[in-house]
């Protein structure tokens, strides 16, 4: 690729290219492999100057390795094929996520990447404060930030402490500093999976105005209702290769699905002949507190019951207290103030995710990445950990038992991998999720509380978890299952009982539940 014709700055080769003024980034025939894998094969595509392109597939479908060579994760030389910005290819050396900056390219990653304890100003700034006979000027910094902040329609205050900032503002503030380096390309991955609606809505007009100011979007999400609300274009990826790209205006949601799973789904959720029996588990007018902060109530008064063999959805909007709900009962939140827990009839007060799990609790958390998985440990070793005094005889660990054991698992889940050596963090989401299933199954729950069972997985993976949990009440597994999203709450639940600032505001049959009821409760309006 090396000619005596071609010049290399730090960022971009000039060359001829074809690709019309509209045309700003330019993929042509992008093949990437790691051992064993090839994630990427023969991409080609482009995307327009100043538009929202959306990018969807299943995990493992080529999304992510895809911005990890454009935003300079993967250097040139890494990939075969060719990138082009504005005609002029892309040569990102090694450890070149700086040149990729320079190059007007950023990335918002679902993980923000903010420091907590210093202000927005000094997050959008960091690493590039202006100085003045190397002192830093906070006069100009904060000046700098309110015209970039007044610019670009984010409504934040620049020296506003990031910790006392609400996600959806963190998310602004993580644009801000992608925006402060001039970037003409912005890559968004997952911007949405922890917000709330009314931030979700927030994010949708920033992205406008974004593109009023001509920058370029690619917006990466598995909320497939969010392409159709924003993006002008959609690419579909399926196994590392292009498989259609439209105008959005020509797709639905259907015919998106059917591009990401290579065929027809005709139902989002699969159908179901629970039969539920006596009730498992009771909770009444349940109070809790912060534990590092007694003064602040996080649970006001909770009530409801669960039934054996039964799903109870849990909605509410984000600050419901839906999540505290889930870590108290499980012992490791809050600390009881004030009602009771019954499981089968006997009163328990768990005080640690040990005592739950010998009460017969277990708990799917939100995060699987931080609270549910040891990542760089094989599956066979997340699968066992919670359960190891089964196998331990004698101050040792019977392995072939562990290994007997967890296969079972692994096996009944369908989790996909050559062996269970696997390090989890090679794992795809949907993978991953059912790892942390599999290990507190092996703890024979006779309930099994689970906090957004689907986020950040694919729309094939949620089908599979979701056929799971109907395998699981077949058994007589009672399921709490909280999720921010609704039409899952409303297809995958008996009924519904719905959180507004920390109470129960009301628990729906699922004949009686609508997206309407639900929300009337959840915003307190009923």
């Amino acid at each position: 690729m090396n000619d005596e014709n071609t010049v290399i700055d730090a960022q971009v080769a000039k060359v001829n290219t074809p690709a019309g003024d509209d045309i700003i980034l330019d993929f042509r025939n992008v093949t990437k492999t790691f051992p064993g894998v090839v994630a990427l094969r023969d991409v080609s595509l482009q995307i327009k100057r100043g538009e929202i392109h959306g990018i969807c597939g299943e995990n493992g479908a080529g999304k992510s390795t895809l911005m990890k060579i454009l935003s300079g994760v993967y250097p040139w030389g890494t990939y075969e094929g060719q990138v082009f910005i504005e005609g002029q290819e892309l040569r990102l050396e090694s450890s070149s996520i700086r040149q990729a900056i320079e190059a007007g390219i950023a990335i918002v990653y679902q993980e923000l990447t903010l420091v907590p304890g210093i202000t927005v100003g000094e997050n959008i700034f960091l690493g590039k404060e202006p100085l003045e006979r190397g002192v830093i000027n906070w006069d100009k910094l904060y000046a700098d930030t309110q015209r970039l902040l007044e610019e670009y329609k984010l409504d934040i205050h620049p020296q506003a402490l990031v910790k006392n900032l609400g996600v959806g503002k963190m998310q602004m503030t993580e644009i801000a500093k992608a925006l402060s380096e001039n970037a003409r390309i912005l890559i968004l991955d997952e911007p949405t999976s922890a917000l709330a609606e009314a931030e979700i809505e927030k994010l949708m007009e920033i992205l406008r105005t974004l593109k009023e100011h001509g920058v370029t979007c690619i917006y990466i999400s598995h909320k497939l209702n969010e392409f159709f609300a924003i993006t002008d274009t959609i690419t579909v990826l399926r196994d590392g290769r292009v498989i259609t790209t439209q105008p959005t205006r020509n797709l639905t949601v259907e015919k998106l699905v059917s591009y990401m799973v290579g065929r027809e789904m005709t139902e989002r959720f699969p159908e179901s002949h629970r039969q539920p029996g006596e009730v498992v588990l009771e909770v009444e007018d349940l109070h809790a507190v912060d534990p590092e902060e007694p003064s602040r109530e996080v649970l006001k008064g909770v009530s409801f019951n669960l039934r054996k063999g039964e799903v109870l959805g849990i909605a509410g909007l984000m600050g419901s207290g839906r999540t505290e709900l889930a870590m108290t009962l499980f012992g490791e939140y809050g600390k009881i103030t004030r009602g009771t827990v019954k499981l089968e009839g006997r009163p328990i007060s768990p005080k640690s995710s040990r005592d739950a799990m010998m009460h017969g609790l277990s708990l799917v958390p939100e995060d699987r990445k931080r609270h549910g998985l040891v990542l760089i440990q094989s599956i066979l070793r997340n699968i066992s950990l919670p359960n190891l005094d089964r196998f331990a005889t004698w101050y040792k660990i019977d392995d072939n038992a562990e290994l007997k054991a967890s296969r079972t698992f692994a096996q009944s889940l369908a989790i996909k991998a050559p062996h269970l050596n696997v390090q989890c963090n090679t794992l795809s989401g949907g993978n991953q999720q059912k790892v942390v299933i599999s290990k507190w199954l092996m703890s024979n729950p006779k309930v099994l509380i689970m906090d957004d069972p689907t986020r950040g997985i694919d729309v094939g993976a949620k089908y599979e978890i979701y056929k799971l949990i109907n395998d699981l009440t077949a058994q007589g597994i009672a399921i709490i299952m909280i999720s921010s999203d609704l039409e899952e709450v409303l297809g995958m639940s008996n009924r519904v009982m719905v959180m507004h600032a920390g109470r129960s505001a009301g628990t729906l049959d699922i004949t009686e539940a609508t997206q309407e009821r639900v929300m009337a409760l959840a915003t307190g309006i009923a």
